[in-house]
């Protein structure tokens, strides 16, 4: 491709990208800045959240939210969610729920009345869903805004995590939102902190014992028995908790749990010791902060399915509106506590608390211990319990005031906390995407070193099956790192409302796989994703090799039949784009051409009209290998327009492929090779199959010539080899031999 064309191409795609952008600012700010409650006060039947209500009252002036009334008396007000926080979900559009809470601070309803969210609207049926947004009925507003929005258990639908998350996020922090500033529940808008500002004394440096420590609040300790679990248990009321009970003596010690904060000197110096003290001051980085955590008896707070790169669930630090969860790169066992008359323990460990977690040693902070109890087979349930910290006033010393520093969960700055809730993902995702960044690595070096990795045909074989089950098993069925034809809908969309980015980065593996395959689609088009790292195309080619070692018939369409089959998945990528147009629901719902809800997301749970669906279009995949993908796939004509842009040719060809050699047109598992021999990038799906038959010796006729050649020329040394030796052997006969007798 000459550089013109290169440059030329680019410049079309960068000005379709910027008109792309103008059109959704000029869009956005032509949208007005009406209540959202205005759109739906009169659909939502009153009832719904109060059965004796009367009625609405009308949307205050100055907050949007409508009283709700029975006859003359207010008992609550109603409220959309979008109008406190941002609501923005995966399809890039808000998701609206309406709430009520009553006088009191307690939520009488919530209902889910709009959404986009193609999970929803295709994977899961949107009564679950409804059902979730509606159990939040009853929760104790000042209670979250007491416990920074944690003091409830989320409940998660396999397969709609980010949906969940989002409305979960939304609902709470709006309720807070609207209970302080209508001071419900003795609620009020929080007050500015005019307390004098203090930090950690650096000078402070006084080696205590431990009985001192214990007593002047430097550790904190949490002690429950065995009849106390028991009891707690019965007090929340599950019945088979209650048939549960632990068997062993009330008095038994169930968890003695003690917490100080060893990165203030003077307890940091007494609980470590001056070594140990020297190693934390290396391992904290500005900013940070750690916690050392001893813990004895019949419950562990670190948990016995703790494994390394995962999190620790059974404990988390709170201080106000943050939360703090710790994971294994903030983890350090301790071997020995320094102090003079710390009793043994059986469990010592340091916690980091990273500087971006906001954790202001000054303020108090507690530490929730979740403790379970197994209910069946999987099905465990939970209690919290908190050990209350507050540093002793030795250990601080004045600071001149300064301009508050915000949470990372603001819950009067919105940005802030949508920022917090996609950054707590990524934070827990580390292992995951660190899977990924290896995947894409070792894919990238596959193609930069094609030649090397595929000189052998078997390991090459087995490499790509290996990592194709890899793609299915991590990437699809573990993780739903699936991308779609809706993804690309949600792009659309949120042009057209007002781009954000933090809608898109609520699905840490998704949003890598994008920017991989926007990546890709310049060096090596659609190929890199459509025949590596597309779960349900792995899935597809993964079965017709099975189905090949059983012998299945393998059909081959004729190569105009093929030709004219191509254009069909275009189609449908065009008509899916002119539905967006007109409709995003009703695009979203056409979009369940593409199966990967069902087979991958989903896993085959689903109704039966879709299982089936999918279970056709795999089992063509059997006979006609990557059936879909050739010709239905709307996600794969999507990335084929774009990947015409391609900057390099990489595959390498012979002048003769096509003309006459056609082992791999004929070999080639999409038939992307014209009988003339070119291979349609639209079409490839960059296996490098036709570059293993490009070395092979025994199929391609090039390699087979020079190999021939080879073997001629080295026969060819050998007889003159041979010869010269038979001649130099007549004129030299051995010793003791005369010439006549040689």
């Amino acid at each position: 491709m000459s550089k013109s064309n290169i440059l030329s191409r680019l410049l079309f795609l960068l000005s379709t990208l910027a008109l792309g952008l103008i059109l959704s600012v000029s869009t956005a700010s032509a949208q007005t800045n009406r209540p959202v409650l205005e759109k739906f006060l009169s659909k939502t039947d009153v009832q719904l959240f109060a059965p004796d209500a009367s009625g609405y009252g009308d949307i205050q002036q100055d907050l949007p939210v409508a009283p709700i009334y029975q006859d003359q008396d207010l008992i609550g007000y109603a409220f959309v969610t979008s109008d406190f926080v941002g609501t923005t979900g995966y399809s890039g559009k808000p998701i609206h729920v309406m709430a009520a809470i009553d006088l009191e601070g307690k939520l009488l309803g919530a209902e889910l009345v709009e959404h986009s969210e193609p999970i929803v609207l295709i994977g899961i049926p949107d009564s679950k869903i409804k059902k979730l947004t509606a159990s939040y009925k009853g929760l104790d507003v000042v209670q979250e805004a007491a416990q920074g929005g944690s003091a409830h258990e989320l409940d998660i639908i396999s397969g709609a995590t980010v949906t969940i998350m989002i409305i979960d996020d939304s609902i709470v922090r709006s309720a807070i939102k609207v209970a302080r500033a209508l001071g419900l529940g003795g609620l009020s808008t929080e007050a500015k902190d005019n307390s004098p500002q203090r930090e950690l004394n650096d000078d402070e440096s006084l080696v205590s014992d431990w009985q001192t420590m214990s007593g002047d609040g430097s550790i904190r300790r949490l002690t429950l028995d065995v009849g106390q679990i028991n009891e707690a248990f019965v007090q929340a009321g599950d019945p088979r908790a209650i048939e549960r009970p632990i068997e062993k003596d009330p008095e038994t010690t169930f968890i003695d749990m003690h917490a100080a904060l060893v990165s203030a000197p003077s307890i940091g110096l007494s609980l470590l010791g001056e070594a140990e003290y020297g190693n934390l001051q290396s391992w904290l980085d500005e900013g940070e902060h750690a916690i050392l955590i001893a813990g004895r008896g019949l419950y562990s707070f670190k948990g016995s399915g703790y494994v390394r790169g995962g999190i620790f669930d059974r404990i988390q630090l709170i201080q106000g509106d943050i939360s703090v969860r710790f994971h294994d790169k903030n983890h350090r066992r301790l071997g020995e506590i320094a102090a003079d008359g710390a009793p043994s323990f059986t469990e010592l460990d340091i916690f980091r608390i990273p500087a971006n977690a906001e954790f202001d040693p000054a303020k108090p902070w507690r530490l929730q211990l979740l403790a379970h109890r197994e209910v069946g087979p999987v099905e465990k349930t939970f209690l919290t319990f908190d050990l209350g910290y507050k540093l002793p006033e030795q250990y601080l010393k004045p600071l001149p005031k300064v301009a508050p520093v915000a949470s990372a969960v603001d819950t009067n700055d919105d940005d802030a906390a949508r920022a917090a809730l996609w950054q707590r993902i990524w934070r827990d995702k580390q292992f995951e995407i660190t899977v990924l960044g290896v995947m894409l690595a070792v894919l990238t070096a596959t193609f930069f070193f094609q030649k090397q990795f595929t000189r052998n045909a078997r390991f090459f074989y087995w490499f790509r099956m290996s990592f194709l089950v890899v793609t299915l098993v991590f990437l699809g069925w573990g993780q739903n790192a699936q991308l779609s034809i809706v993804n690309l809908m949600a792009l659309g969309a949120s042009l057209q409302s007002g781009f954000s980015w933090d809608a898109f980065l609520l699905d840490p593996l998704v949003f890598i796989l994008w920017f991989s395959v926007a990546a890709a689609l310049l060096f090596w088009g659609r190929g890199a994703f459509c025949g590596w790292l597309c779960p349900f195309g792995a899935l597809q080619e993964i079965t017709n090799q099975i189905a090949r070692f059983f012998k299945v018939p393998q059909w081959e369409l004729p190569w105009g039949l093929h030709e004219r089959l191509w254009p069909l998945k275009y189609m449908i990528f065009l008509g899916l784009f002119g539905l967006s147009l007109v409709s995003i629901p009703m695009a979203e719902q056409y979009a369940e051409i593409e199966p990967f809800k069902t087979a991958i997301i989903l896993k085959f749970d689903r109704a039966w009209p879709f299982v089936v669906f999918a279970t056709v279009l795999l089992g063509a995949g059997l006979f006609i290998e990557r059936f879909y993908c050739r010709y239905l796939c709307p996600l794969g004509a999507a990335l084929a327009i774009p990947g015409r842009i391609r900057m390099f040719d990489w595959l390498k060809r012979y002048k003769e492929c096509g003309n006459p050699c056609q082992t791999c047109a004929n070999e080639c598992f999409v038939q992307a090779i014209h009988p003339t021999g070119e291979i349609n990038p639209n079409e490839c799906l960059s296996c490098l199959h036709c570059q293993v038959l490009y070395q092979d010796d025994q199929k391609c006729p090039v390699c087979i010539k020079q190999r021939k050649g080879r073997e001629r020329r080295s026969a060819n040394d050998t007889a003159s080899k041979a010869a010269m030796e038979a001649l130099l052997s007549k004129k030299n006969p051995p010793q003791g031999i005369s010439k006549k007798e040689s």
